[in-house]
Order: C-alpha cells, then sequence, then structure tokens
C-alpha cells in the first residue's frame, strides 16, 4: 500500500493509502466528490549540519581576512551558533584548553596549555625530520 495525499473540489485533504500507483482515486471520506493528488512534502530527516569544528576555525588576524568587518561577522555567527550546539551535546567541544603555540614546529600539531613541553616539542621534531 502506497500513502497519497489528496484534495477534493472542495478543498477538503486527506490522506489514504492505495493498492498501486496507478488505482483510482478515492471520493472524498467529506463530500463524496470526486479527488486528485497532490505532491507530497519531503522531509529528509536526521541532517544535522554542526558547522566548522574549533580547528577548522580561524585564529589569526590573518585567518579573518585582516579583520575584514564582512569576514569577522561571518565568523562570529558561525563560532556563536557552534558554542550554542556545544552547550548542548558537549562530546561535540573536543579539546578546549588554550593553544600556546600552533606555527613553526607545532603546525601540524598545536602546543596546548597542560601538555608536557619537552615530549611534545621532541614529538614535533621526529616528525619533521
Amino acid at each position: 500500500m502506497i500513502l497519497h495525499d489528496f484534495q477534493c473540489e472542495q478543498k477538503h485533504r486527506f490522506e489514504a493509502a492505495l493498492p498501486s500507483m496507478h488505482a483510482e482515486n478515492p471520493r472524498c471520506p467529506v463530500c463524496e466528490s470526486p479527488t486528485r493528488k497532490l505532491m507530497s512534502a519531503i522531509h529528509m530527516g536526521n541532517a544535522a549540519d554542526a558547522g566548522p569544528s574549533r580547528e577548522q576555525m580561524p585564529h589569526s588576524w590573518q585567518g579573518i581576512g585582516g579583520a575584514h568587518p564582512d569576514a569577522v561577522a561571518h565568523w562570529r555567527k558561525k563560532i556563536e551558533k557552534r558554542e550554542k550546539l556545544e552547550e548542548k551535546y558537549p562530546e561535540l567541544a573536543g579539546d578546549r584548553r588554550p593553544v600556546l603555540a600552533h606555527e613553526g614546529i607545532f603546525a601540524n600539531k598545536p602546543l596546548r596549555a597542560g601538555d608536557d613541553i619537552q615530549k611534545a616539542t621532541r614529538e614535533a621534531l621526529s616528525d619533521q625530520g
């Protein structure tokens, strides 16, 4: 059985199941007048967009176009949306420790507050060479 939306000449709307898509349209259950099929609305479920992660957002003056007002406004909206989402779903927040170094040898893996500096430096140098 296929579920369809119908509307009669008197503008009554209803759903009805038909045995096939070529079956004859049913009469209106309210006024018994002839009906026609309507286009059904399509609802795409489970299509949430978390937006860019904190790692994907710009972290420097150059990253936001030299502080261009439009770029700043754009990223501010994105950041505020992401913060609200992280409040509701803390598992999306990821590592929120402050970044101490993100250039040079730490370009691929930033040094964060609380990291062992000697170990992080050795790992970063071994990854380069």
